[in-house]
């Protein structure tokens, strides 16, 4: 999947994206496009696979319009187990503790990813600290919605297979 130039227009949709994920008060607009100097732009097809089992997250995503699946390998087929909203991140797990993916991240749509790669994301660290603990923190708030949203599916599961019926 190949990187596509971040335009001025991308930059302003970018920098009004990013301002609706952390706090402003503490993140000027001037730094939320020193953020995008660290990225790219990607843009996958519906059903392109994004990241596979088995790789070690080397970047990570902010799903930007569409949405991602997180797939799992049956023995015949896939079955996807999640999906990623826009304003949410994309293969944060597998980034941050550097373990081999257990799922397949596929395009669940036409899709369009800010991504940041491992490299981009050291010199972040390095030159931008706040800008790198806020990301962490997009990071963490994504992660509590997909647990939420699993929590809430394998509830609902549950009450099926027991028939209490709530």
């Amino acid at each position: 999947m190949e990187s596509l130039p971040i335009t001025q227009n991308d930059r302003e949709n970018l920098a009004q994206f990013l301002g609706n994920l952390v706090d402003t008060s503490i993140l000027l607009r001037r730094e939320i496009h020193d953020f995008l100097d660290y990225c790219d732009l990607m843009a996958p097809k519906k059903g392109e696979i994004i990241a596979d089992i088995g790789q070690v997250g080397e970047a990570l995503f902010f799903v930007l319009e569409g949405h991602g699946c997180l797939m799992a390998q049956m023995p015949e087929s896939e079955m996807e187990i999640g999906k990623i909203q826009p304003g949410e991140m994309l293969g944060e797990m597998s980034f941050f503790d550097r373990k081999p993916r257990e799922v397949r991240l596929r395009a669940g749509a036409d899709t369009r990813l800010l991504r940041i790669k491992r490299s981009m994301y050291q010199r972040l660290r390095l030159e931008r600290p706040l800008l790198a603990v806020l990301l962490l923190e997009a990071a963490i708030i994504s992660l509590d919605h997909l647990y939420r949203r699993t929590s809430t599916d394998m509830t609902q599961l549950n009450r099926y297979i027991h028939r209490t019926g709530r």
